[in-house]
């Protein structure tokens, strides 16, 4: 009877230690798993949680650590947040680098070619040029990218009639700018009607229109039929007004007087006004340019002049035009420049502005600039 009872008794003491050990064991499974749920959580967060908890932007992450677990730390989110690529991580402390400034343009453009071949037997078209010049921009303007002119150069060439030679000084006239590091605009003044022609009137005309167009301190004035040999010839504005064309075939590449001043000339803006401009009353062919030099004199200032070798320009061949026959007041006129000038000039100007038309290559500005005074009856 002892004995069963003992059994009994044994028998109950080692089911409440299998009861107490299962407790434990299954209190250690919660405690086990409470605390790898807690870790699994936080990764979750920032790499899988990224909807509600997370706001991206270009290169930066922001989270939201107020909706963590109660028992969650602070420090243990910092510490995963330190386990991020550093490409994650706010960027406020770095600087960016400044855009490196545009270097002035040198005095010798290293792109230029020298003596060229200048040929007009090739057939030109305004499509083909126009091809050949991608980064003209409407209006015949140009800016180079690279570098920063020190003056903006309007080019103005007085017009009537000359299409077939406007499309060979285009051809050959942009790539040499260009290659010159030039900041130019080109400007055909055409005269309107078939009255008498007069250069130097337009070419005070291309003056004051460019002006209104941009703001210009170099004027390069040029005629269509005359193309430069040689890209050395720089086509912008010196300490003295330039005379460009010194040597052209038809003189057989030599200054035909030591006055000459014609073809193609620049002055800048200060210098052009310092001269009152070109004198309006040379209708017809020639005188204008001989009075413009006596101008430059009369003022003070002295023609500058590239080297012969360098200032050679080709001369598309053509008939003279009608309506611009010979002056034959000229010589009388070149002779009273210096009472002239102060009254006729580009202070004296008047003409009426008919339209202006930018295309691909150049600014066509068409105008009325009047005709010329009844000639004096002889006898």
């Amino acid at each position: 009877m002892s004995r069963l009872m003992l059994g009994r008794t044994l028998e109950r003491i080692c089911k409440a230690v299998l009861l107490l050990c299962l407790v434990h064991f299954l209190i250690m499974m919660i405690l086990y798993f409470d605390v790898y749920s807690q870790r699994f959580d936080i990764f979750s967060r920032f790499n899988n949680g990224r909807g509600a908890n997370v706001s991206r932007g270009p290169h930066h992450y922001y989270y939201n650590y107020s909706n963590g677990r109660p028992n969650t730390t602070f420090a243990s989110y910092l510490a995963a947040a330190d386990q991020l690529s550093p490409t994650a991580k706010p960027e406020a402390n770095r600087t960016h680098p400044t855009p490196k400034p545009i270097p002035p343009c040198p005095e010798v453009p290293p792109g230029l070619v020298g003596r060229l071949l200048i040929e007009f037997s090739s057939q030109m078209t305004m499509e083909k040029v126009q091809k050949e010049n991608p980064n003209v921009t409407e209006g015949g303007k140009y800016t180079p990218l690279d570098c920063r002119p020190k003056q903006k150069v309007a080019i103005i060439i007085p017009f009537r009639h000359r299409d077939h030679h406007l499309k060979y000084w285009l051809h050959y006239l942009h790539p040499i700018l260009r290659r010159q590091k030039i900041d130019y605009g080109i400007y055909i003044i055409n005269q309107l009607g078939e009255d008498t022609f007069n250069r130097a009137k337009l070419l005070n005309v291309g003056y004051t229109e460019a002006l209104k167009d941009a703001e210009y301190d170099c004027f390069i004035f040029s005629d269509v039929d005359l193309i430069p040999m040689d890209d050395r010839n720089l086509y912008h504005c010196y300490d003295q007004p330039r005379h460009f064309a010194i040597a052209m075939d038809k003189f057989g590449f030599r200054l035909p007087y030591a006055g000459y001043f014609g073809g193609v000339s620049g002055l800048s803006k200060k210098q052009f006004l310092k001269i009152n401009g070109f004198p309006n009353e040379y209708w017809g062919w020639g005188g204008e340019d001989d009075d413009i030099y006596n101008r430059i004199t009369l003022n003070g200032m002295k023609v500058s002049r590239p080297d012969v070798r360098i200032g050679r320009y080709r001369m598309i061949k053509h008939e003279r035009d009608k309506h611009n026959e010979p002056n034959p007041q000229r010589f009388n006129k070149i002779q009273n420049t210096k009472n002239t000038m102060r009254k006729d000039g580009i202070s004296s100007l008047t003409y009426r502005l008919v339209s202006i038309k930018k295309y691909p290559l150049y600014t066509n500005i068409s105008v009325e600039i009047g005709k010329p005074p009844p000639r004096p009856i002889k006898g």
